[in-house]
């Protein structure tokens, strides 16, 4: 072999040679200047509190008035639910009530007119009897102290006025009873019942009112769950409306950047769905316990850090009126 092709065979070797060893200096001076460089920026997502609508009765969905993505203001009836035995059973406490006041009234009021007429005339008639046995005890006592009649005679008389006065007491007695009405005893019984049975409407009434679902918020509903006619159970979520005066937002954060994140600072944050800063206040750290990523600070490991969970509310309403959940929050550092 020729001196000419032995310097052309070397250099067909030593160019695939070169082109691998060029390869792995650009490789370690990537990763040497950009794999090792600290992270400099810090992803979060916007929340929003979501109240959850449920019912307190099982029924049936009668009728929706809102769908998903609708607005709706505190007070606004959401849908009705069909319960037939609530309805039911507030008939039944009407019933009651009515009774219970029908009852009270009679032992407030006593006896009838014509039961209290009839007790008076029953006294009257027993004292005129007391009357005559008194007077005609004491003649037949004038004639026993003459000696004009027996004793048994006296006695017969005398057991005769005694039995008079028994009577005519009797009789007051019944007619004060008619005056008097029923004993202290039952008219609280009887107003009792009252109560209770006015419980008993109260509590079925708030049941029908439980079959209005009503919004206690303004906000937008985000998500409906049944469908009209659909059986829900007692707690069985139907809405879950968004309260847009209650938006945050949340970040994780490594403990050994947490140092930056302190409670009540003020942090600029860059919001890339409406592209804009806003302002937000620190509010909640928490760890995110022993679940949550970490990352050794050196390949050995000398501890691990640990990552916090990091909430800010938005302290401009209005900037942030577009922000809604899901949207990225952009920290950088």
């Amino acid at each position: 072999m020729s001196t000419e092709n032995q310097k052309a065979d070397a250099k067909s070797k030593l160019i695939p040679i070169l082109g691998f060893t060029t390869v792995i200096v650009l490789v370690g001076l990537y990763g040497f200047f950009f794999l090792n460089q600290k992270d400099n920026i810090i992803q979060g997502e916007a929340e929003i509190t979501e109240v959850r609508i449920s019912s307190k009765i099982p029924g049936r969905i009668a009728k929706f008035f809102v769908k998903e993505g609708d607005f709706v203001n505190k007070g606004d009836t959401l849908a009705i639910l069909s319960a037939p035995d609530i309805d039911a059973k507030l008939v039944q406490a009407d019933a009651a009530e009515q009774s219970a006041i029908a009852q009270n009234r009679k032992a407030i009021k006593g006896a009838r007119s014509e039961e209290k007429q009839g007790a008076y005339e029953t006294w009257q008639k027993a004292k005129a009897g007391l009357g005559i046995a008194e007077k005609s005890y004491r003649r037949i006592q004038n004639l026993f102290d003459k000696g004009v009649v027996t004793a048994q005679q006296r006695d017969e008389a005398e057991a005769n006025y005694q039995s008079s006065i028994a009577t005519e007491r009797a009789a007051k007695s019944q007619y004060d009873m008619a005056l008097n009405g029923s004993e202290i005893e039952d008219k609280d019984a009887a107003s009792a019942m009252v109560i209770r049975a006015k419980g008993a409407v109260a509590e079925a009434a708030s049941y029908v009112a439980e079959s209005y679902l009503i919004s206690p918020i303004d906000g937008q509903i985000s998500e409906r769950f049944p469908n009209e006619w659909e059986l829900v159970g007692t707690g069985a979520p139907i809405f879950n409306i968004m309260d847009f005066s209650d938006k945050w937002g949340t970040f994780n954060i490594r403990e050994d950047r947490l140092a930056r994140f302190k409670m009540n600072d003020e942090i600029d944050v860059f919001v890339p769905a409406i592209d804009q800063y806003v302002k937000m206040k620190i509010y909640y750290r928490k760890d995110l316990g022993t679940y949550a990523a970490w990352k050794a600070t050196k390949t050995t490991g000398q501890y691990d850090r640990k990552t916090f969970e990091v909430r800010a509310h938005f302290l401009d309403k209005d900037k942030t009126v577009d922000v809604i959940p899901g949207m990225s929050l952009i920290i950088k550092e």
